[in-house]
């Protein structure tokens, strides 16, 4: 890993993602294998948002946007997807980027520990619908650069994450999309990045406590997006430096030092291309566990009452952000990111599915003993970001044993999901939507999507994910 502890000499990494866009100022100069895969992870963070709006708290959410500026009130020009509300786009984006991340069921960028669909597809989504005129091939080559711009600073960390990464990388990624979007000469784009970084806010403490408002950090940071490339566009003065600045993102961030070689990668890497998906409603963290755990018990005909204990080696940032013990009457949050929690449920049901953190299962006296089998034990990788390597144990009844390495997690570029998943992924979504979409209505929403990079107006897809 190069690493920088202050800033080199001459360095300008603003002024290289300005490059990045300017130089791709024709969607047809982004690659194709690119836009297919912000098409694929448009697809699937659609259906995931649809889901996230029966989660309880977006009622909240969407209570509180509503008194920002109420359907069929001026300047109400962007959807909540999935329903009749519009709302002032800043509000838009904030409701629909929620949607995307409560459930931690979107896709991840494992080297930058970055979501970056549920920021960034949220805040250009409410930037294009309002503008009317967006092109399918123009947002999907904006989404893919915005996925560069917030992956390539989310991969400068050298430390364990301590500030919410999603919403700070997401938020200036969202800002060069719209930027993008926009047609913003150089000037408009650094405004657009320093006013998007000026509103930068968000830490690991809901993280640990389980609470709701780790998504909401999310919505926050799509919103303020939105607002940046607003005061952009009427001229509003930003400071520039804001990535290699005195107080800039690595300064400040980072504490100084940072992984500079991420920044060579623009237009040479397409980190789009490098995204997860998320076969679970969990963090990423926990599912390579969990595919292991079902793989073993699949491959050796095992049951809960054949396991004594299970044992994970994993890196330090496994155990940061999913080893949390087992509680009574766990709050859902708690429960998304408990791995105890969600290996007992391997154990006892095979799964770990949308209805994993009912009422029912979080009280279930029985996951609560499967839980106390489990274990994880932090291995001395030294790498802040690493999900893997990892090695499952079972110990089971009749001193056997069954080992299982984990060297690429399930969803992963190395280990994807076949397109039948993502498709019954996206199904299910739908269905579990608060005004659940019937089949036909699901097949005619998946047509638009597959099909959206040749819409002359990317917001028409909304439409379909309306019941009715």
């Amino acid at each position: 890993m190069t690493v920088a502890t202050q800033r080199p000499a001459g360095a300008d990494h603003v002024g290289r993602i300005v490059q990045h866009v300017l130089m791709h100022a024709d969607p047809n100069s982004v690659p194709l294998a690119a836009r297919n895969a912000a098409r694929m992870f448009m697809f699937d963070s659609i259906g995931v948002a649809l889901a996230g709006a029966s989660v309880a708290e977006s009622s909240l959410v969407r209570r509180a946007a509503l008194t920002w500026g109420k359907s069929g009130g001026r300047g109400c020009d962007a959807s909540v997807w999935g329903s009749s509300e519009q709302l002032p786009a800043p509000s838009a984006a904030m409701v629909n980027a929620f949607h995307i991340h409560n459930q931690e069921f979107d896709c991840v960028h494992e080297k930058a520990v970055v979501h970056p669909m549920a920021v960034i597809l949220a805040a250009l989504m409410a930037y294009a619908e309002r503008d009317g005129q967006v092109s399918g091939a123009k947002f999907l080559a904006a989404l893919a650069i915005a996925v560069d711009v917030a992956t390539v600073i989310g991969m400068t960390a050298t430390k364990p994450i301590r500030f919410f990464r999603p919403a700070h990388c997401g938020c200036l990624g969202a800002a060069i999309g719209m930027a993008y979007l926009a047609e913003m000469d150089e000037v408009g784009i650094k405004n657009t990045l320093g006013l998007a970084y000026s509103q930068l806010a968000g830490t690991m403490q809901a993280h640990i406590e389980g609470t709701p408002t780790l998504a909401l950090q999310v919505a926050f940071a799509a919103r303020s997006a939105v607002n940046a490339v607003d005061l952009a566009a009427l001229g509003f003065c930003a400071p520039h430096d804001v990535v290699d600045g005195k107080y800039g993102y690595l300064a400040l961030i980072e504490d100084g030092a940072a992984n500079l070689a991420s920044f060579a990668e623009l237009g040479k890497v397409w980190q789009i291309t490098l995204v997860s998906h998320k076969p679970y409603p969990t963090g990423r963290a926990a599912q390579g566990g969990i595919s292991a755990l079902q793989n073993a018990m699949q491959e050796h005909d095992l049951a809960a009452d054949d396991v004594v204990s299970v044992v994970l080696h994993a890196p330090p940032l496994i155990r940061q952000l999913v080893d949390r013990p087992y509680r009574d009457r766990m709050a859902t949050n708690y429960a998304r990111l408990c791995l105890p929690y969600l290996l007992a449920l391997v154990l006892r049901d095979g799964k770990v599915g949308l209805d994993a953190y009912n009422e029912t299962n979080l009280r279930d006296s029985q996951l609560r003993v499967l839980a106390s089998r489990i274990s994880v034990i932090a291995d001395t990788n030294t790498d802040p970001n690493a999900l893997t390597p990892q090695a499952l144990t079972l110990s089971l009844v009749g001193n056997r044993r069954v080992s299982v390495d984990i060297a690429v997690v399930y969803g992963s570029p190395e280990a994807p999901m076949t397109s039948d998943a993502q498709r019954e992924k996206f199904v299910a979504c739908c269905r579990h939507a608060p005004a659940p979409l019937s089949m036909d209505q699901i097949r005619s929403l998946m047509g638009t999507l597959n099909n959206i990079d040749g819409a002359t107006n990317v917001a028409s897809f909304i439409a379909h994910t309306v019941d009715g």
